[in-house]
């Protein structure tokens, strides 16, 4: 899949704006796009457990919810920081998406990813906290 640098941030843009609407719809929770609602996004994943239980943990219920709030968490550091979507092709078998700003890339699905998955514990909001102060003096 080729994507021009303005086509996939439009589409991050739009991913973005997805999960805003799909939480809302799916537990009531208001995201409004600030660096603090980036700690309802821990909350929200976990709500995705409680609700859907082990259907959440299927391939592409995984997929999906990690790519918005990824998007989410990621437009909001792009907003705040700067940085531009880098769609990853290295394996082709599994491209993947990430932030890039300041020569580091950032995997906000992948730890949406880390905390659905494999440890409630991994917080989103402190890797989101670690990433913009590596990067605002």
């Amino acid at each position: 899949m080729q994507m021009t640098k303005e086509e996939l941030a439009s589409l991050m843009s739009d991913t973005a704006h997805n999960a805003v609407l799909t939480t809302r719809e799916e537990f009531g929770i208001e995201l409004d796009h600030s660096p603090q609602s980036v700690a309802l996004v821990d909350v929200v994943i976990l709500k995705w457990l409680e609700k859907y239980q082990e259907s959440a943990l299927e391939n592409n219920i995984v997929f999906t919810v990690c790519n918005l709030y990824g998007a989410y968490v990621g437009e909001i550091f792009r907003k705040l920081v700067g940085g531009s979507w880098h769609y990853d092709q290295s394996n082709p078998e599994a491209p993947y998406i990430v932030l890039e700003y300041a020569g580091h890339t950032y995997a906000f699905a992948g730890i949406c990813y880390q905390r659905l998955v494999n440890d409630s514990q991994i917080s989103v909001k402190s890797y989101f906290d670690q990433a913009v102060s590596n990067n605002v003096q």
